[in-house]
């Protein structure tokens, strides 16, 4: 889709309503009608990570644009001081129902000990189903000021800890948790520990599961099928994003990572749900990216 028909969709789907021609009971129906044609043909989600400046100034007006290309659900980025994206849990809620979103799972990465009650209560009163464990919490995760290379302390025993602790208050609160990988967690540390595998091994099921980035796992030289393998049914949710020449974020089926092959694999891996991610985009605005990605997605099969 290139971006002048792009423009035109979301000026066409923003703009109806406002015709002051039509009596207002038409306009409702006309409201309702779009809504539910929205919802049956929508599929695939988002992570809303990849549009986070521009949902810092208007997060209603892109949350509307997202369900106008055509998303289905969402996973939320944006929780601060008790809200997401400036929102109460419960407008917050509304509000993706007011456009057509669901919300699936939310990345906690501020998440402690000492306020994981107060996380897991607003996730759950939003709607959410999964409370994500985005990074290695508590001050573990770290970047390497020199490189920006991510990584996490060698204190593994004690990040593990923490998240099993933080998955069984996920469980008693109704709530699933799961892990999120960058690259880091599939290289050996100076102990020789690989502290993904470490992750599945020292974790129950019951209460601690895992979301794969796809170009994570890429860029660190794992196989996610491998994985899919080693713990079948442990990986709820994908981080679907591509990789470039370069080794850069890409949009889905502009660069190398075979999606067919590792989508064939999906009832192995237990995926239930996927988001489109782009940490970063290069060529294109944020958008523009995930236009591209969900008219990508649609071609390879996923549903």
């Amino acid at each position: 889709m290139n971006k002048p028909f792009w423009a035109f969709l979301v000026m066409l789907t923003l703009g109806l309503g406002a015709c002051d021609t039509a009596p207002k009971d038409s306009e409702e129906t006309k409201t309702e009608t779009e809504m539910e044609n929205t919802s049956t043909t929508a599929f695939g989600g988002l992570a809303l990570y990849t549009l986070r400046d521009t949902l810092a100034n208007e997060p209603k007006q892109i949350l509307k644009e997202v369900a106008t290309i055509g998303y289905k659900y969402i996973e939320a980025a944006g929780y601060s001081e008790g809200k997401f994206y400036g929102m109460e849990p419960a407008e917050f809620k509304s509000y993706l129902d007011e456009v057509g979103l669901v919300p699936i799972s939310s990345h906690q990465g501020a998440v402690t000990l000492e306020n994981a009650d107060e996380q897991i209560a607003a996730v759950k009163a939003a709607g959410f189903k999964y409370f994500v464990v985005p990074i290695p919490p508590m001050g573990h995760f770290k970047v390497d000021p020199a490189t920006n290379a991510l990584g996490m302390s060698e204190e593994i025993e004690e990040v593990m800890d923490i998240i099993n602790t933080i998955a069984e208050k996920c469980t008693a609160a109704g709530l699933e948790c799961l892990y999120h990988n960058h690259d880091f967690e599939f290289i050996a540390n100076a102990e020789g520990i690989v502290p993904l595998d470490y992750f599945l091994e020292n974790s129950d099921p019951k209460h601690l599961n895992f979301q794969l980035d796809l170009y994570w796992a890429t860029k660190a030289g794992a196989d996610p099928i491998a994985y899919f393998n080693k713990a079948p049914g442990r990986f709820k949710s994908w981080h679907v994003k591509d990789i470039d020449e370069q080794g850069r974020f890409a949009p889905v089926g502009t660069g190398s990572i075979d999606f067919a092959r590792i989508l064939a694999q999906k009832e192995q891996s237990g995926m239930e749900y996927y988001f489109v991610e782009q940490d970063k985009t290069f060529d294109q605005t944020p958008m523009e990216a995930i236009v591209i990605s969900h008219e990508a997605i649609g071609k390879i099969g996923f549903k």
